[in-house]
C-alpha cells in the first residue's frame, strides 16, 4: 500500500493527512505524521494564547485524525538529524508532503534589536505556551512599561497576556513557571504600536474587542492618531491632504475603525492596567542604559494617499523595559530542500516542490512553508487538499518507486528515538496529573527532559 509522509502535525500537517485517508481514488494509503517535538498540534498547542480555549479546543479536531487507523503520528523525530535527509526520507516514503509552517519571527533591522529587553513575540508566545525550544529564565516582567510593535493577532494576544490579572490564567493549560511570573508581574502599560492606521491593522475584530473586555485593564486610544486615518471620519470629511484609501475597506477593517473610535478619548477608569494602542509610528531604534532597552523611539508617520505611508520627521519616544516585536512569521530553509529568501518559502506548483523549476517527483508542500504566514487555521484546509490533489494526480508515477520495510525501523537504526500515539498520550496523563499536584487544571510540562521522560512513563518535577 503506498505509505506518505507528512512532516509536521500541525494544522496544515493534520489536514493533508484527513485528505490523504479520506479520498477514494488511491485505497489503503498509510501516513505516518512526523514531528520534531514530541507533542501533536503544532500553533493550535504551542501559539494559541491559554485563554482562548475554544480555539484551543481545535485539537479534538485533529485528534480524530491522529487515531486514524491508518495514521500514525511518530514525534521527536527531526528530519536534517542523525542522517535523515529529505534524500534519505523520500527513500522510505512513496511521496513526503513538508507541512514545516514558518518558524522565525521577521526583524525590524533597527539599531538597539539587540539590546538585553528586546525580544521577538514569537518567542514570548513560546513561554507562556510552554515550548520546550523558550528561553528558560522566561521574560523580565518587573518593568512597568512593554512595547509590544504590530497590530496583528500576535500582538492583541501579547498585549493581553501581558494586561490580564494572573488568577485569569490558573485554570488553563499555562505551565506553572509562567504563572508566577504574570503573578509577580509589574507592568502596568502595554504600549501596541502600529506604522499605519487601524483601518489596515490586521488583527481580527474579536480579538480586538477582547481587549475592551478585560476587567484589570483599559484601552486608550489617541484622538489624534485617529484623526490621521482617511477611514476614522466619515466620508467625505477626510482629512485634508490625505486622499481616500486605496480600495474600498474590507468590513473587518471598517469594524476595526469602530472599535478604536469607540475607545478614542474615554475617559481614564483607574484600572489597574493599561493598554495603549497607538497608530502611525514607526520605529527607528531601541534605547537603552547598561546593555538593556530603555525606550523605542519612533517616527511619526502620515497616509501618503497611494495606501501606505511617510515619515514626517517628528520622533517621539516611548518608555519600555521590555520590547517585543509582533511583525510577522518567516519560512525557515529546510537542508536538502530548495528555497526562495524573498518569499520565505519552498518553490512549488500547486504544492509540488520545484528544484530548477520542475516538479520534483513525491516532493511536495503544504501550508505556511508553501503560500507563506497567511490566512486563519480553517486556511490550511483547502490549501492541504490543494497539494493532495497535485499527488494524487501523480499516483500512477509515484508508485512505481519500490518501498521496502517499515519507516520507523530506519529512524532507529538512525538512533532516533520516536514517540509514538501511545507516549503522546502519556504526556497528556502526566500533564494532568502534575496539574492535579498543583490544585490546577492540566498543566503543560516545558522541557524537552520533562516531556521524553512523560513519553516513556517517568515520572520527574518537570514544570513545577
Amino acid at each position: 500500500m503506498p505509505r506518505i509522509a507528512v512532516v509536521g502535525s500541525g494544522p496544515s500537517g493534520v489536514y493533508t493527512a484527513q485528505a490523504l485517508v479520506q479520498q477514494s481514488s488511491v485505497p489503503g494509503i498509510l501516513v505516518d505524521v512526523l514531528d520534531r517535538l514530541p507533542a501533536p498540534y503544532g500553533l493550535v498547542r504551542y501559539g494559541v494564547a491559554p485563554d482562548h480555549e475554544k480555539i484551543k479546543s481545535l485539537q479534538n479536531t485533529l485528534r480524530s485524525v491522529l487515531e486514524h487507523e491508518r495514521v500514525r503520528f511518530l514525534g521527536n523525530v527531526e528530519i536534517g538529524a542523525h542522517g535523515l535527509t529529505p534524500e534519505r526520507l523520500l527513500g522510505l516514503y512513496h511521496a513526503v508532503v513538508y507541512c514545516v509552517g514558518a518558524a522565525r519571527d521577521r526583524r525590524l533591522g533597527i539599531p538597539g534589536e539587540e539590546l538585553a529587553g528586546s525580544h521577538s513575540a514569537t518567542d514570548f508566545v513560546s513561554w507562556y505556551s510552554a515550548h520546550p525550544d523558550a528561553v528558560p529564565a522566561g521574560f523580565g516582567l518587573g518593568t512597568r512599561s512593554v512595547v509590544v510593535i504590530g497590530v496583528g493577532n500576535v500582538a492583541v494576544d501579547v498585549a493581553r497576556v501581558l494586561a490580564r490579572g494572573a488568577e485569569d490564567f490558573r485554570p488553563t493549560d499555562v505551565p506553572h513557571p509562567a504563572l508566577g511570573a504574570l503573578a509577580g508581574s509589574a507592568v502596568r502599560d502595554v504600549h501596541m504600536v502600529g506604522r499605519r492606521g487601524p483601518s489596515q491593522a490586521k488583527f481580527t475584530t474579536k480579538e480586538l474587542r477582547e481587549l475592551g473586555a478585560l476587567p484589570s485593564a483599559e484601552v486608550r486610544v489617541e484622538p489624534a492618531d485617529l484623526a490621521l486615518d482617511p477611514a476614522y471620519a466619515p466620508a467625505p470629511a477626510a482629512p485634508t491632504g490625505t486622499g481616500p484609501p486605496a480600495r474600498p475597506l474590507a468590513a473587518v477593517n471598517r469594524r476595526n475603525v469602530e472599535v478604536v473610535r469607540g475607545w478614542a478619548g474615554a475617559p481614564d477608569q483607574g484600572r489597574a492596567r493599561r493598554i495603549h494602542l497607538r497608530f502611525f509610528l514607526r520605529p527607528v531604534e531601541l534605547l537603552g542604559a547598561g546593555g538593556r532597552v530603555t525606550a523605542v523611539r519612533f517616527e511619526r508617520t502620515a497616509p501618503d494617499g497611494q495606501g501606505g505611508v511617510r515619515g514626517t520627521g517628528a520622533y517621539e519616544d516611548i518608555e519600555a523595559g521590555l520590547v517585543l516585536r509582533a511583525v510577522g512569521y518567516r519560512g525557515v530553509p529546510l537542508a536538502g530542500l530548495p528555497f526562495d529568501e524573498t518569499t520565505g518559502t519552498v518553490p512549488h506548483l500547486a504544492g509540488r516542490v520545484l528544484r530548477h523549476g520542475v516538479a520534483s517527483p513525491g516532493e511536495y508542500v503544504a501550508g505556511w512553508i508553501k503560500r507563506g504566514p497567511t490566512g486563519v487555521i480553517g486556511t490550511n484546509r483547502a490549501c492541504a487538499k490543494e497539494t493532495v490533489a497535485s499527488l494524487l494526480a501523480d499516483g500512477p508515477g509515484l508508485a512505481v518507486r519500490e518501498i521496502t520495510g517499515d519507516p520507523l525501523d530506519a529512524f532507529r537504526a538512525a538512533g532516533l528515538r520516536p514517540v509514538e500515539w501511545p507516549g503522546w498520550l502519556a504526556i497528556e496523563d502526566a500533564e494532568a496529573a502534575l496539574g492535579a499536584e498543583l490544585g490546577r487544571r492540566s498543566v503543560k510540562i516545558p522541557d524537552w527532559e520533562g516531556l521524553l521522560a512523560a513519553a516513556r512513563g517517568k515520572r520527574g518535577q518537570s514544570g513545577r
